[in-house]
């Protein structure tokens, strides 16, 4: 997974190993509230997040023992890094 850095994302190395356990993806066009922040070598969307409220979303499993990061980017979260 490639990311900007920013909020969930922060400290993180980019790209690093994510896992996915299925095929969904999020197709364009996206609203305008929305904007990319996370994204796969072939340029599938893998996380989002709102630009005037705090909601984010990502399309793998950071709580897998196979996420590189994981858990930091789950203390991310839970910091309140959005």
């Amino acid at each position: 997974v490639y990311h900007d850095g920013a909020g969930l994302f922060a400290g993180l190395p980019s790209p690093f190993a994510a896992t996915r356990y299925h095929s969904l993806i999020v197709a364009e066009p996206l609203p305008d509230e929305l904007e990319v922040i996370a994204w796969t070598a072939e340029g599938e969307m893998m996380g989002l997040r709102h630009k005037e409220y705090p909601v984010v979303g990502v399309q793998f499993h950071p709580e897998s023992i196979l996420t590189e990061y994981g858990k930091e980017l789950l203390q991310n979260f839970l910091d309140g890094e959005i």
